[in-house]
């Protein structure tokens, strides 16, 4: 059976893109000024919390499935990321950002489905 709500493919996949874009962001002038050490506990903060806000972007638009909208723009992030590093081997912490840009994608397009049922159920 199929179901009538639309996913939002482009938002998916450019929150994905511009939450990994985020993540560099914070990440290269850490590096930069303290080394890898401090990356190692600055990137999974980040991959949260860009993925949180991109997936809040991505869903906010959506009918309804936020919360696969928003897991999804983790997942494109974290292919993204693993794209560009041809799938090497990546230390404990990156593998925690990644299930970190999950779940935040997750938890943002709850927040996103959250706000539209409370947006709805006041009007």
């Amino acid at each position: 059976m199929r179901s009538s709500t639309r996913m939002l493919w482009w938002r998916v996949v450019l929150g994905g893109f511009l939450a990994e874009v985020l993540v560099f962001a914070a990440v290269i002038p850490v590096f930069r000024t303290l080394g890898q050490e401090a990356v190692l506990y600055v990137a999974p903060v980040a991959s949260f919390v860009a993925c949180f806000f991109l997936a809040w972007w991505a869903s906010r638009k959506a009918d309804g499935r936020f919360v696969v909208h928003g897991v999804l723009v983790g997942l494109v992030a974290t292919l993204l990321y693993v794209a560009l590093t041809k799938a090497g081997p990546e230390p404990l912490a990156y593998l925690i950002a990644h299930g970190l840009k999950i779940v935040g994608g997750g938890l943002g397009g709850f927040v996103a489905g959250r706000r539209r049922s409370l947006e709805v159920s006041r009007a």
